[in-house]
């Protein structure tokens, strides 16, 4: 594996199963990058869904998902859940935080996307097409409270997110509102309206059945809450699977 290859695959996928997928599973900065940034940022919401690495980990695990296709490099070096020509691509700030190494030039900022945006994308659609999903699990997740939005509540355990394609969360809503204590957001704590690229490109597009879920953070931060949460969306992968086969 090359050392900027910007994914990583468990598991193996297969045609009508549960695929994961997970672009912001890593802080990773590859070598020849930098950020200029505090480490410590890097530990931090910005850079990296915390804890969805080991969901995703712990349903391959389980057998409540086939594969998982996760991104092995930090959003803050390429955001690939982003249109190329999006800010957002090699964000300058985030969260209030600046980043210097992301000022770059025409050249170079073609040269950061031709390096891990288009090979994420180019060999995440030849997984997809060698192994038709029966259902894709786009996974998240979310700060409790953002730097610069202190006031904003973000009080929901897990929001689902969609474009157009609300078939598998009409499915998913109920489910998790049948779960004791679960607090649901549906298109919280922001729309899949807005910020939908890889499910666009890959699932919408495609008419393949998908569901974004985002998961808050603090849930999913150590071991137990990482398979505690792997348990529950196996579950309602299989739950989706089955109703809507």
């Amino acid at each position: 594996m090359s050392a900027n290859q910007p994914w990583r695959l468990l598991g193996t996928p297969r045609s009508g199963g549960v695929l994961v997928i997970s672009d912001h599973a890593s802080n990773r900065v590859p070598d020849g990058v930098t950020l200029g940034i505090d480490p410590f940022c890097m530990t931090q919401h910005v850079a990296i869904d915390i804890g969805v690495a080991g969901v995703a980990a712990h349903m391959v695990e389980q057998g409540g998902a086939d594969a998982a296709w996760l991104a092995d490099v930090s959003r803050l070096v390429c955001d690939v859940n982003r249109e190329e020509d999006a800010p957002g691509a090699i964000p300058e700030t985030s969260d209030g935080i600046l980043i210097p190494g992301n000022a770059l030039d025409e050249h170079g900022r073609g040269q950061r996307l031709a390096l891990y945006h288009r090979p994420y994308h180019t060999a995440l659609a030849q997984t997809l097409a060698a192994h038709e999903p029966g259902l894709i699990l786009s996974l998240h997740s979310f700060t409790p409270s953002l730097s610069t939005r202190p006031e904003e509540a973000r009080p929901w355990h897990i929001g689902v997110l969609y474009n157009d394609d609300a078939r598998a969360p009409r499915l998913a809503l109920p489910w998790l509102e049948a779960i004791e204590g679960l607090c649901v957001g549906d298109q919280k704590p922001y729309s899949g309206r807005q910020l939908n690229y890889t499910m666009n490109r890959h699932a919408e597009a495609r008419g393949r059945l998908y569901l974004g879920v985002e998961v808050r953070q603090d849930l999913i931060g150590d071991a137990a809450g990482q398979a505690l949460w792997a348990g529950r969306l196996s579950g309602l992968c299989r739950h989706i699977l089955e109703v809507a086969g």
